[in-house]
C-alpha cells in the first residue's frame, strides 16, 4: 500500500509518500480501505516530537472508508460497511488495521468525508463540555481555537444546550464566520486580552466552562477567567510549554475545577463514550451539527496539507483523499 510516512521527527516536509507492506489484521480486528483521513492535531504534533512506533512510522489518529475483512470474535461489522475509526497512529495510509472499540458505522446518507472528521474532534467536544464540564443551559463557555475541529463543535453543541458561547480565534474575519455556528461573542486572542475580555463581557463573572487546547500561558489565563465554581478543560496542548509551571493556588478560593482530558481512555472503561459518539455521527446525519471541510488534499501531498494545518489559516477540517 502507500503511505504518506517518515523517518524522523520534525518539520512537514519529513514526509515521504512511500510503498510500505500491508498491515495484517489479528482476531478480534478488521482490515479498512481508506478513502479519507482527518488530520488531527494531535498529528501534527506527534509528527513534531511523537514516539516514532515503527520506521517509517505512519502518523494519524483518524480515517474513515471500507471494512475490506472481518476477523473471527468480530461482530456488528461486515465486509462492505462504511465505517470511521480511530487509532493512536497510523491513518496516513491506504489500509488500516480497525478494532470495534474504536471504530463507528457511518449512518446512511452522511458522506464519508464528513464522518471522518467527527470522533476526534467532536467527541473531545462534546465530552469536554458536557461529561466533564457539566455545561447547563444558562452558563456562559469559552472556547478556546473557535476555527479549529473541536472549537466549531464546541460552538454548536454549547449553544444548543442554551448556553452563553464565547469564543477566541486569530482574526476577525474567522470570528465573524463563527456566528452562523452558534458564536455569541468573539475575542480576537492576538490584539486583545481574552481573559479581561471575557470578564468584561459577563460583568466581571467569568465563564462557566473553559475548553482550552493550547495550554501554558493560555492555560494559566484561561485559570483567571473562570466564574465562581467554574470548570477548565486542559487537553491537547497545543502550544507545548512543557516547562511552564501552572499556579494553581487560587482555584481553591473559588471553588473552581481544573480537569484534564483525553478521549482515547473514555472508549475503554466502558460503552458510554463509544455510545456518545454514535449519536453525535447520527445528528451530523440528520443535520443537526455542521462539519466544515476547510481543504482536501491528495494522501501524497500530506507534507503540504499539514503545512496548511500549521499555518493556522484553516477554518475547520483539513483532509487527505487516497484517490
Amino acid at each position: 500500500m502507500k503511505a504518506a510516512v517518515y523517518y524522523e521527527n520534525g518539520a512537514p516536509s519529513v514526509f515521504r509518500y512511500e510503498d510500505v507492506p500491508d498491515p495484517v489484521p489479528g482476531p478480534g480486528e478488521m482490515l479498512v480501505d481508506v478513502e479519507v483521513v482527518s488530520i488531527e492535531g494531535g498529528d501534527t504534533l506527534n509528527r513534531l516530537a511523537g514516539p516514532l512506533v515503527t520506521v517509517p512510522h505512519i502518523v494519524g489518529y483518524q480515517n474513515a472508508g471500507t471494512v475490506l475483512s472481518v476477523g473471527p470474535d468480530v461482530t456488528g461489522f461486515a465486509v462492505g460497511d462504511r465505517v470511521v475509526g480511530l487509532a493512536f497512529h497510523g491513518s496516513h495510509a491506504e489500509l488500516r488495521v480497525a478494532h470495534p472499540l474504536t471504530t463507528w458505522k457511518i449512518p446512511d446518507g452522511l458522506a464519508t468525508d464528513l464522518a471522518a472528521c467527527v470522533p476526534v474532534a467532536y467527541g473531545t467536544a462534546h465530552d469536554a463540555l458536557f461529561e466533564f464540564g457539566r455545561l447547563a443551559a444558562g452558563e456562559t463557555a469559552l472556547i478556546h481555537a473557535g476555527a479549529g475541529g473541536v472549537g466549531l463543535a464546541a460552538i454548536q453543541m454549547a449553544k444548543r444546550a442554551g448556553a452563553r458561547v464565547i469564543a477566541t480565534a486569530s482574526s476577525d474575519d474567522r470570528l465573524e464566520r463563527l456566528h452562523e455556528f452558534g458564536l455569541d461573542d468573539g475575542i480576537n486572542y492576538r490584539e486583545k486580552d481574552f481573559a479581561a475580555e471575557v470578564r468584561s463581557l459577563t460583568n466581571n463573572r467569568g465563564a462557566d466552562v473553559i475548553l482550552d487546547s493550547v495550554g501554558g500561558d493560555n492555560l494559566q489565563k484561561s485559570l483567571t477567567a473562570l466564574a465562581y465554581r467554574g470548570r477548565c478543560i486542559t487537553f491537547g496542548n497545543a502550544g507545548r510549554n512543557e516547562e511552564m509551571k501552572l499556579d494553581t493556588s487560587m482555584l481553591g478560593t473559588s471553588n473552581q475545577s481544573l480537569i484534564g482530558y483525553f478521549l482515547g481512555p473514555e472508549l475503554f472503561v466502558g460503552p458510554r463514550a463509544h455510545e456518545m459518539i454514535a449519536q453525535v455521527l447520527d445528528q451530523v446525519a440528520a443535520g443537526e451539527l455542521r462539519v466544515e471541510i476547510d481543504r482536501r488534499f491528495a494522501l501524497a501531498d500530506a507534507e503540504e496539507a499539514h503545512a496548511y494545518i500549521e499555518s493556522r489559516q484553516a477554518f475547520g477540517r483539513v483532509v487527505l483523499l487516497t484517490d
